[in-house]
């Protein structure tokens, strides 16, 4: 990537920028935005979320059938 094009990729951007509404801007963040644990330790936290669910419900039904 020459200077050339590194400038007018950065240019581009701060007109973008400059354009657009900053309600609009914050939006297109928040749809961008992971929770931090994903951003952390990756699908980690999910996994591991979805297994003691899995787990507490295995242990609700075997304490009903008591």
């Amino acid at each position: 990537m020459s200077f050339k094009d590194w400038f007018q990729y950065l240019l581009e951007r701060f007109v973008w920028y400059l354009e657009t509404p900053k309600g609009e801007r914050k939006e297109i963040k928040q749809q961008n935005k992971q929770p931090w644990t994903y951003q952390w330790f990756g699908m980690m936290p999910f996994a591991m979320k979805m297994f003691v669910r899995k787990q507490k419900g295995r242990m609700r039904g075997r304490l009903s059938e008591k």
